[in-house]
Formats: structure tokens, C-alpha cells, sequence
């Protein structure tokens, strides 16, 4: 574990950029009159998923020598990846349909995998700025580049210039639900009217990708239910920012944590709060 955690310490600033530059290739697409494609799962593709890819997937096979496994390439069997202990998880452009919405809600999606649990993620909001990150024993954080002209050197270097999460706390007697902008599905309305039945005041707030876990670890909502589709490599980094942050993260059939690198790489239906 220490020596997975070193990869990440150790290299941060590299990881931290080549998020920052996946960002750059997803907006230069952004505003532009982009195409969108359809893939074999009806999900949308569009030009600035498979220039993120190129990113990521380039830098990342050069650090530790880890395998890649990324949302917009070809699918690799659970045969090949079955003996991978280690290996990077990536959602080159996670929240396509905002990013055709052109509502600004996508993210860059960076998670380390280790013995089926992520131990490292980062999760980068182009149009924000904003990178939330996770290290496993080492917290959550919440770094802008608002805040500071270049990326410092070294995990420790851009320590001080974040801020731990959770920052805020939601108000007392008020409930926080963060649902899926483009997938609320009838569980989850029913989820949300049983706990209008619990708490006095409970208000929803809709996002976009990954940033409903943020929401969350941050502070500013409550729960997260999500009783819809997602892959493994939508919830990887969220997890473990989310976990850091002193929150939890659940399957609802179990009640324990979600596990990845599974045969298949569907997630159950899983709470976050």
C-alpha cells in the first residue's frame, strides 16, 4: 500500500496537469459546433471524449507501469484484467450529456485502483477550475486554480493551497438530497419522498456527473442516492474522495462499499450520504 501511495505523492503534479490538459482539450472542443456520435450502449461520444482519452491514456501508461482502463477504449476481458492488482480507472469526460447541454457540468475522472478499492482520485471540473482529490489516509481536498497562476511541484506543496473537506455542514433541520441531472429514475423519487417523510425540510438539488459526489464530500448536500446505471469508472474517484471525507459510500443490496474490477463492470445501485 505505501508504495502505491508513494506512485501518487510522488508524481501528483503530473497527475494534477494531465487532468488540467485533458481539460483544455474538452473545452477547446466546447466551443466549437461539435458532432456527437452514438456508441453500441446509446450513450453519446463526442470529440472531446477521445481527446481527453489520448491524454490520459499516453501519460498515464508512463507512470509505474500500470495498466489503463478507460471508459472511451476498447473493451478489455475480465480474462486480461482478472491478475491486474493495480491499475489506473479513467472517465476521460465524465457527464457527456451536460457537456452537449453546454450547462457546464462535466468533469475529468483520475482513479488508482489497488486490490479491487480505489485509493486515489481526482476529479477535475474544466469550466470551474476546481480539482477535488483524494488520497487514501491522507484526506480529501478541494484545490482551484483561481486561487493559484501555476500547479506547485509536490503533494505536499499543493497541501497548503487546498482546503480539507468537508468544508461546510448543511443547516440544521434541513435535508440536502444531490440527484442526477439527466437519470432520476422512480427509485429515486421514492427515495426522496420517503425522506420528506422523515425530515421537515428536505430540498433536492440536481448536478451533473461526478460533481454529486463533491457536493457531498464537500458539505452542501446530505445524500446521494443513485438507483441507475454507472459504471466503474464513473464512481471510482468519487468514492474515494467521498470516503476521505468522512462520508460513506454503500450498495444498497449489501450495505457494504462498492469494489471494482469486477467481471462486470456495472455497479449496483449504491447510496452515498
Amino acid at each position: 500500500m505505501q508504495e502505491i501511495v508513494s506512485l501518487v505523492r510522488d508524481n501528483f503534479s503530473q497527475l494534477l496537469n494531465l487532468a488540467l490538459n485533458s481539460g483544455k482539450a474538452i473545452l477547446e472542443v466546447y466551443q466549437t459546433a461539435f458532432s456527437v456520435e452514438m456508441k453500441e450502449d446509446h450513450s453519446p461520444l463526442t470529440l472531446a471524449d477521445k481527446r481527453s482519452h489520448e491524454i490520459l491514456y499516453t501519460g498515464l501508461s508512463q507512470l509505474g507501469n500500470l495498466p489503463v482502463l478507460s471508459e472511451e477504449m476498447k473493451q478489455v476481458s475480465y480474462e486480461e484484467r482478472k491478475g491486474w492488482r493495480q491499475f489506473w480507472l479513467v472517465d476521460p469526460l465524465d457527464g457527456t450529456k451536460e457537456f452537449i447541454k453546454r450547462n457546464g457540468e462535466f468533469t475529468v475522472n483520475i482513479a488508482l485502483i489497488d486490490d479491487t478499492e480505489p485509493i486515489f482520485g481526482l476529479i477535475y471540473v474544466p469550466v470551474s477550475g476546481k480539482f477535488y482529490y483524494g488520497l487514501k489516509g491522507h484526506g480529501s481536498y478541494v484545490f482551484s486554480l483561481s486561487d493559484s497562476k501555476v500547479i506547485p511541484g509536490s503533494f505536499n506543496d499543493i497541501i497548503p493551497l487546498s482546503r480539507r473537506l468537508p468544508i461546510e455542514h448543511t443547516s440544521a433541520g434541513q435535508y440536502i438530497i444531490v440527484a442526477s441531472r439527466s437519470h432520476l429514475s422512480p427509485k429515486t423519487e421514492a427515495y426522496i419522498n420517503e425522506a420528506k417523510r422523515k425530515h421537515p425540510v428536505v430540498n433536492i438539488v440536481s448536478a451533473g456527473s461526478s460533481l454529486k459526489f463533491c457536493l457531498v464530500a464537500e458539505g452542501r448536500a446530505d445524500a446521494y442516492p443513485r438507483f441507475a446505471p454507472t459504471m466503474e469508472w464513473d464512481t471510482a474517484a468519487g468514492q474515494i474522495i467521498v470516503v476521505e471525507s468522512g462520508k460513506k459510500l454503500v450498495r444498497c443490496d449489501t450495505m457494504e462499499t462498492l469494489s471494482y474490477n469486477k467481471p462486470d463492470l456495472l455497479n449496483p445501485d449504491f447510496l452515498v450520504y
